[in-house]
């Protein structure tokens, strides 16, 4: 007995649209861990206005990396879309105890968590089928 986990194929041009947004979330996560590992002066600058070390900045950079490549793999990427967003509820708390803008930088992460379950949602069935109601 199959535990009705079979879902019908996604259209070519919902996977694209799919592809589009996980990609835009993708380059940006991307840059964002590469600039923390490299740590760059913005970086410096950004992580003493938060109250951070620097020194933990390479390895939030190496986390976000591994989260996204998580993501990035197909057969993973519900996986990496929680991790991500976990790591972007940090990013949320992290300017809420500041008190930075709150939609140019407190909801940022959250736009960013949209892109990657939207996409995710229009390329993957299987995420449809998590959140679908049960009958």
């Amino acid at each position: 007995m199959q535990a009705g986990t079979e879902t019908a194929p996604v259209s070519k041009r919902r996977v694209r649209a799919g592809e589009i947004l996980s990609g835009i979330a993708v380059l940006f996560l991307l840059f964002d861990s590469i600039i923390k590992v490299m740590v760059i002066a913005p970086v410096v600058a950004s992580f003493s206005q938060l109250g951070y070390p620097v020194s933990v900045s390479r390895g939030i950079g190496l986390l976000q990396l591994v989260c996204l490549a998580v993501y990035v793999i197909p057969r993973t990427s519900i996986l990496g879309a929680i991790l991500l967003t976990g790591y972007l509820g940090g990013a949320v708390a992290t300017h809420v105890r500041v008190g930075s803008p709150l939609f140019t930088h407190v909801l940022f992460p959250i736009y960013v968590a949209v892109l990657l379950w939207g996409g995710l949602f229009l390329r993957d069935n299987r995420v449809g089928a998590l959140i679908a109601p049960r009958s």
